[in-house]
């Protein structure tokens, strides 16, 4: 069942892993620079993004790829 609003609907690293096609050590090396959506902390080591954002930083990647 999809959430009514896309905005707030998080998504676990390992389902960003596989959206971006990207392994954990390279998401957290982007976060790291800045260059990924921040992180929403869910406790003391689980963490979790936001869809709409993860969605908006692929829809850029494919974007700025040379024609």
């Amino acid at each position: 069942m999809a959430p009514a609003n896309d905005n707030y609907a998080l998504i676990s690293l390992k389902d960003t892993c596989s959206l971006t096609s990207m392994s954990k050590t390279m998401i957290h090396r982007l976060r790291s620079e800045g260059r990924f959506p921040a992180a929403v902390p869910l406790g003391e080591k689980r963490i979790a993004f936001v869809r709409s954002e993860v969605h908006d930083w692929i829809s850029g990647r494919i974007a700025s790829r040379v024609a």
